[in-house]
């Protein structure tokens, strides 16, 4: 059988597909059934910067002085009885779920501001956790904001998380910066153990009739791993830390072509969702059947076969494949 086995953010896993957040994660049960089912480890569902604020009594202030809702108007936050009060229970969370499974168990924290929620990091490394990913879920809406100082609070963020912890530390990029390899060489050298390519932002829709917004959340269909398989082939070799690619991941065809752009892991979360945790031992097969087909005996001679790294020319490697996607409309 191929050799599966691979290393994400200096952490061995046995394979490369590893449980995104989602709600699976929420449970202890959950947990195991994730592991039962082969996952090779599982990153948890977040604990937000809003739940911390609230339980120190913050959250007021933060959102009166604008620092929170630069990503959403104060309004539509959920009102204050509406959110979980203890985040001291998402640590126990995290050393139940060390204690219950053998698989990594990656926290997730999520905010946007250099506070006080980060001292949970510490816990949170306390606790057990191999390894903590930061979700930075910022949508600036100010025109206030330079780009730069978006780029700062990420920058802020890890670095003072780096300070905190000794267990390895993802960043969870969004698509939409101007000049992503900057950013993401930025952040490695900020200490980021690995970049998870991309955080989704979740758009919401708009009621015509009541005037309203609409919490909308759809979940990723295999197309959508166009935009992380690009830049994963694009960011291989350019920084040193890991690469974790995210979203449109369905199948182990999929698996197999985030390896190729220069993933060490792909996480899955929709087609667990969509069709149970089953499909997790779905997605190995698959894996080693491909594998097994193109001859391979190990993902890791698969890794970055398809980046932009192998290209003489780098540029070439974008200008072509822009062109014959504009030309070969029509012809399919």
């Amino acid at each position: 059988m191929p050799d599966l086995s691979t290393k994400y953010m200096g952490i061995d896993l046995k394979h490369p597909i590893v449980a995104s957040a989602s709600p699976l994660s929420r449970t202890i049960d959950g947990i195991r059934a994730l592991e039962d089912a082969g996952a090779a480890a599982v990153v948890l569902y977040s604990l937000f910067e809003e739940q911390v604020a609230l339980e120190s009594g913050e959250l007021a202030q933060l959102l009166s002085d604008g620092s929170l809702s630069l990503a959403d108007a104060s309004e539509y936050f959920p009102q204050q009885h509406d959110y979980p009060r203890d985040p001291d229970a998402y640590v126990e969370h995290v050393r139940q779920a060390k204690d219950a499974v053998d698989i990594p168990i990656i926290a997730s924290m999520n905010g946007i501001s250099k506070g006080g929620w980060l001292d949970y990091a510490e816990k949170i490394a306390e606790a057990g956790a191999d390894g903590l990913e930061l979700n930075i879920y910022f949508i600036p809406a100010t025109d206030t904001l330079l780009g730069m100082d978006i780029e700062n609070i990420y920058l802020d963020i890890v670095g003072s998380v780096k300070e905190k912890v000794d267990i390895p530390v993802a960043v969870k990029l969004s698509p939409f910066f101007s000049a992503i390899p900057d950013m993401a060489t930025r952040i490695d050298e900020a200490g980021a153990d690995a970049l998870v390519l991309f955080n989704r932002f979740y758009q919401p829709d708009l009621d015509v009739r009541k005037k309203a917004v609409l919490p909308t959340l759809s979940l990723s269909r295999p197309e959508d791993i166009l935009l992380p398989l690009r830049w994963t082939a694009i960011l291989y070799g350019q920084v040193e830390c890991s690469l974790a690619l995210t979203s449109g991941v369905h199948s182990g065809e999929a698996v197999i072509k985030a390896i190729m752009a220069g993933a060490d892991v792909a996480m899955v979360c929709s087609v667990l969702l969509k069709q149970g945790v089953e499909a997790m031992g779905d997605l190995i097969s698959e894996v080693e059947e491909l594998l097994e087909e193109l001859d391979f005996q190990s993902t890791n001679e698969l890794r970055g076969a398809m980046s932009m790294e192998k290209y003489i020319e780098p540029t070439v490697f974008e200008r072509t494949s822009y062109i014959k996607l504009l030309q070969s409309y029509g012809r399919i």
